[in-house]
Parts: structure tokens; C-alpha cells; sequence
């Protein structure tokens, strides 16, 4: 049965920084991680971590948004930090669905849930 990474309170998804390091180093990565300044509007600048492997430039620019949330890997790391593992607005949880059924995630203000793909018309 498919193991599928989701995000299950409202926010989104997201990986901790810590989660972040160990899913690149699980996929032969050299993980650099860069500060960068962040505004959000009417508070003071953060640091926020950017990832890169090997190199800090656009080309080597790891982001959490583009993992499959069915890799194996990323599975592995949600399940060996648990909590440790949630990125700033995110709760993940690993969910098992059967071999033959065609999945995909839906959301709502960021709570995610795995949903059979259907037929639909309109």
C-alpha cells in the first residue's frame, strides 16, 4: 500500500528544517542552507532558511513544494522525526491508501486530504 505525506491541520504543507536536511541527505544531496531576509507586511524581517545541494544559486535550489508526496524517502523522514519533522504552519501525517486505487490530494485552507480520482462533468 502507497505511504502519501499530508498536511492535516489548516496552514499547509511544509518541512522543518531539520526534516528538510535529512530528506536531501537521504537522496545523496549536499544540503547548503542559506538565510535570506523575509518581509511580511507590518513586521519585522525574519531569517528563513533556503536549501540548496552543493550550490547556492537557482539551478540547486531545493524546495519542500516539489517532492512527491509519495517518495519514499520523504516518507522515511516524516516517520523517523515525527512532529520534529512539521514544517512552521504544518502538522504532517503518513496515510496508507491501496495499491489500485488512483490518488491525489485535495485541500482546504491547507488541511489536506487524500482523495480517490473520480470522473466528473460539468
Amino acid at each position: 500500500m502507497p505511504k502519501i505525506v499530508i498536511n492535516t491541520c489548516y496552514g499547509g504543507f511544509g518541512l522543518s528544517e531539520e526534516a528538510m536536511i535529512a530528506f536531501m541527505k537521504k537522496k545523496g544531496m549536499k544540503p547548503i542552507v542559506k538565510r535570506k531576509k523575509r518581509w511580511l507586511r507590518g513586521t519585522p524581517p525574519i531569517l528563513s532558511p533556503a536549501f540548496y545541494d552543493g550550490v547556492v544559486d537557482n539551478e540547486h535550489y531545493v524546495s519542500d513544494w516539489d517532492i512527491d508526496r509519495d517518495d519514499p524517502d520523504l516518507v522515511a523522514v516524516v516517520e523517523e522525526l515525527g512532529p520534529e519533522a512539521d514544517g512552521p504552519h504544518a502538522e504532517l501525517k503518513v496515510v496508507e491508501v491501496p495499491d489500485d486505487v488512483s490518488w491525489l490530494i485535495k485541500e482546504y485552507d491547507g488541511d489536506e486530504w487524500v482523495a480517490e480520482v473520480h470522473r466528473i462533468w460539468r
